[in-house]
């Protein structure tokens, strides 16, 4: 059994960060793999408890899971060393990755074919919008609470008030047409 100490946790965390691909259902038998079967740190149970009770917090499953994990191993250090470790390596790969598009970016050629796939985006939300419109805007009712929530938007009001505000109108609406026919 390797010695739990904060080194070896940053190394085994960097380890999955570097081989986590797939999202949070892919850390569970490599966490298996890295903290019980190879180290013998934690019992596959424990393993398995932490990623029912990471699905459940807010975040991303991973970084919930190394700060449980680590947590466990060595206390807050432990859980502070083992989220630093799992995202260092995802942290350095979004910058190569940055890097690398400024770069790509000044080919002229490339300029070009993003210039053309903008196109093509403005033409698919186009006929995006013109299916939704046929399907959504079906009454003067419909098309009123557009043209009111377009001036809001317009007026700077917050999307997501909007949005809420919107539900709301929809669901009592309903309620009064659910009334009316019953």
């Amino acid at each position: 059994m390797e010695k739990i100490t904060l080194f070896n946790i940053f190394k085994v965390f960097f380890k999955i960060g570097v081989i986590l691909l797939g999202g949070g259902y892919v850390i569970v038998p490599i966490m298996k793999d890295e903290l019980n079967l190879k180290r013998n740190w934690l019992y596959d149970d424990e393993i398995y408890d932490y990623y029912c009770v990471s699905q459940c917090l807010p975040g991303i499953i991973a970084a919930n899971m190394a700060i449980l994990v680590g947590y466990r191993l060595k206390k807050f250090k432990g859980a502070l060393v083992s989220l630093f470790a799992m995202s260092l390596s995802p942290f350095v790969s979004i910058v190569i990755v940055a890097i690398l598009i400024q770069k790509i970016m000044s080919i002229s050629f490339i300029e070009g074919l993003f210039w053309g796939v903008n196109v093509s985006v403005i033409i698919l939300i186009y006929l995006t919008i013109k299916d939704m419109w046929e399907k959504s805007i079906v009454d003067f009712k419909t098309l009123g609470w557009f043209l009111l929530i377009l001036i809001l938007f317009i007026l700077k009001v917050s999307p997501v008030l909007l949005i809420i505000v919107s539900i709301t109108v929809g669901l009592l609406v309903q309620l009064i047409e659910d009334k009316k026919n019953a």
